[in-house]
């Protein structure tokens, strides 16, 4: 129940079932005088300990002017200068903040979610005739780069266009902020079927959505962001493109918030020769050069007077990284050997080898080890040789050279042995000295990744956001998946459409935060003496509405940590836990006595009215303070990202797939045959983007069941 006069909320439990905590301040009053009295100061320095410690007032009683409330903090607060590192991750004993959930109840949320952004999606179905034209987006700036023009409504830089960045795309509010777009890529892919597209199974545009389709209510610049500086929230960035001169547009973006989810790229690991000469799996650009240099290799082996030798070379297909995406193109390589390319070059099939190189002892790690031994065998009997426990030293054109001198010839090489950061995460991280150590207490390398806490803002940073492959959460690894980007992509697309403040990112920062004036209503009732009648005599009476609002306030701070504690204390100058306004505590009366002695003596009788007058003055100074403080209520999103695995799953060739599900604490579901395979498949088009990619990737499968895949070189 809630009243207009006093933001009164009952049910202090509502912070661990709804995601708005909320905290609520005083009433306001006239101001009365302040007497002689003993206070509680606030701990300084973080120490919540030193609540308790009193400062005693030794001057006679006499009429004063109560000082002014401290004013809020702002909501951008500057990183501090010290972060211990045991302040990284929670202690021993630590309240868990916020509290974690079910599986059933994160589940509830996200359909819930999912029902808001449907009706999002509908109101913006017409929008591309509404959508007024936009010029000269780019204006001259002062220092000699372009910047982009002044919005009139908060600014939401995001920088990507891959799993995460799009999800996020998908949902934001464009009404509440100016989404801008900066991404060297104008398509999201969906990259868990590049395999398919590298052996013609699947078409490449098939899997692209351009990001304006996504959401034409958004700004998109083809460009690459070069650094981004935290402090002057101003990212620069140059164009993709270059002018008939090569002069590349260069540009500044000024943002109120920032949400960094460009990924990563492929590893090297410093082997020489990889960036030279191996094919990746990131983009559809990999993809078409891979498709176009296995034609180039079976034309080649198929000319009159090409050698034995050399046709075994040409033909021998070496995959290097036994994860999903290695597993994968080998197992669908093999499909599209046997399958269509047995047709066409019959006499070249004796010289055809793939070979499946894992550094690790086995391959797909992330499965069961029985799934793991499952696809092992599956790919074993589609003529993929796999070896494990070897190591990759270096990669030439036409040899792959292994650990102790071992040399393979091969014609293609595919890498996919794992991923290294962005130059633009790691310049970040230089940035915001706490991501040093967060990075250390993570054990990771400084800078590979940018170090975020559960709500996914960056450790250190004020209203900057990672998500994705570039992100690691404090204290919770999540797989590189695009399951879990797509979700933490959702998830801050509805943490941004709340409005709230995100404030500085780390474990012993308040969560994002809201903070609540007062509306007229509530001024309206005060200055009413027939409303606050009304309202009294509807809440059971003054009393009764004051001692409710500082029930659910206590309730609320005690299951809170101390620095969210603190954090609520602050902004309603709210009285802390732990300092007693009894008058015994709060009042020195032995300093009283003191005074009066000095003053020449005093009855017991003018002693207890001293006390009394200390006891109402303390009390008074209170309650101006909360009724002078600018919030009047707090309130913390304390919903975290929290990821739903839906699963994992991997094909292995010959229309076999590995599935292994584990859902609401009980279900732990492990599928291998054709049974996976068609969950498989239904999985895919299911989680495509949009309809039309939905229709495309099933025409795609069709003609290809009926007439092979295409092997035209182009």
């Amino acid at each position: 129940m809630q009243t207009a006069g006093t933001g009164v909320c009952q049910g202090s439990l509502r912070s661990k079932f709804v995601p708005k905590t909320v905290v609520r301040a005083g009433r306001r009053g006239a101001i009365g005088r302040i007497g002689v009295r003993v206070r509680a100061e606030a701990p300084r320095d973080g120490d919540s300990e030193g609540r308790g410690a009193q400062t005693v007032l030794k001057d006679p009683p006499v009429k004063q002017v109560p000082e002014p409330a401290p004013s809020p903090p702002s909501t951008a607060t500057a990183a501090p200068s010290s972060f211990p590192r045991d302040l990284l991750f929670p202690k021993p004993g630590d309240p868990q903040w916020p509290p974690q959930r079910a599986f059933a109840a994160i589940a509830l949320d996200n359909v819930l979610d999912s029902v808001v952004d449907i009706g999002r999606h509908l109101r913006r179905m017409n929008v591309e005739s509404e959508v007024p034209v936009q010029q000269e987006q780019l204006v001259p700036g002062d220092n000699g780069r372009m910047r982009l023009r002044a919005s009139t409504k908060p600014v939401v830089l995001v920088l990507g266009s891959g799993w995460g960045a799009h999800s996020l795309i998908k949902v934001i509010d464009t009404d509440m902020y100016d989404v801008v777009v900066v991404s060297p890529r104008n398509h999201f892919v969906f990259t868990p079927m590049l395999p398919s597209t590298a052996v013609g199974t699947v078409e490449f545009r098939s899997l692209l959505e351009p990001i304006r389709t996504s959401n034409p209510c958004i700004t998109y610049l083809e460009a690459e962001c070069n650094s981004l500086d935290p402090e002057a929230k101003i990212a620069v960035c140059t164009s993709s493109f270059a002018y008939d001169d090569g002069r590349r547009p260069q540009f500044e973006i000024q943002y109120n918030k920032a949400v960094v989810a460009v990924g990563e790229m492929p590893a090297t690991f410093g082997v020489a020769g990889v960036k030279e000469n191996c094919f990746f799996m990131k983009e559809i650009s990999d993809a078409v050069a891979l498709r176009s240099r296995i034609a180039e290799k079976f034309e080649l082996a198929s000319l009159p007077g090409t050698s034995e030798e050399d046709r075994r070379a040409a033909l021998h297909f070496v995959v290097v990284g036994g994860g999903p995406t290695g597993v994968e193109f080998a197992g669908t390589l093999a499909d599209f050997l046997r399958e269509d390319l047995r047709k066409k070059y019959p006499a070249l099939m004796p010289y055809v080898r793939v070979t499946l190189l894992q550094s690790a002892q086995q391959i797909l790690t992330q499965f069961d080890e029985g799934l793991g031994q499952r696809a092992l065998e599956a790919l074993t009997s589609s003529g993929v040789e796999v070896r494990t426990g070897v190591r990759v030293v270096q990669v030439t054109t036409n040899r792959v050279i292994l650990k102790g001198g071992e040399e393979i010839p091969c014609g293609v090489c595919v890498w996919s042995a794992g991923n290294a950061p962005r130059p633009l995460v790691t310049q970040i991280a230089s940035q915001v000295p706490q991501q040093t150590l967060a990075a250390e207490a993570s054990r990771i390398a400084p800078g590979s990744k940018l170090c975020v806490d559960s709500f996914l803002r960056v450790v250190g940073a004020t209203d900057i956001l990672a998500l994705g492959d570039c992100s690691l959460v404090l204290g919770n690894r999540l797989p590189a998946t695009a399951q879990v980007a797509g979700q933490q992509g959702a998830f801050l697309a509805h943490l941004l459409n709340s409005g709230f403040s995100l404030g500085v990112g780390g474990y012993t920062q308040p969560p994002p935060f809201q903070i609540v004036k007062r509306t007229k209503l509530q001024a309206m009732t005060e200055q009413s003496a027939a409303l606050q009648w009304l309202i009294s005599a509807m809440m059971g009476g003054r009393k009764r509405i004051e001692v409710a609002s500082e029930v659910s306030d206590a309730l609320f701070r005690m299951d809170a940590p101390p620095w969210i504690r603190m954090h609520s204390e602050t902004l309603t100058a709210a009285i802390p836990l732990d300092q007693s306004t009894r008058a015994a505590a709060v009042c020195d009366i032995a300093a009283v006595r003191e005074a009066a002695a000095a003053a020449g003596g005093a009855t017991p009788q003018s002693i207890a009215r001293a006390a009394q007058e200390c006891v109402r003055s303390v009390e008074e100074e209170q309650r101006l303070a909360r009724e002078a403080a600018e919030a009047q209520e707090v309130r913390y999103w304390d919903r975290p990202f929290e990821f739903l695995s839906l699963g994992i799953m991997a094909y292995v060739g010959s229309d076999q797939a590995l599935t292994q599900v584990e859902a609401f604490d009980v279900i732990n579901l492990k599928l291998y045959g054709s049974v996976a395979y068609l969950l498989w498949k239904s999985v895919y088009i299911t989680k495509q983007v949009s309809f039309r990619n939905r229709v495309l990737i099933l025409f795609d499968w069709m003609k290809t069941r009926v007439f092979g895949r295409d092997i035209s070189l182009f």
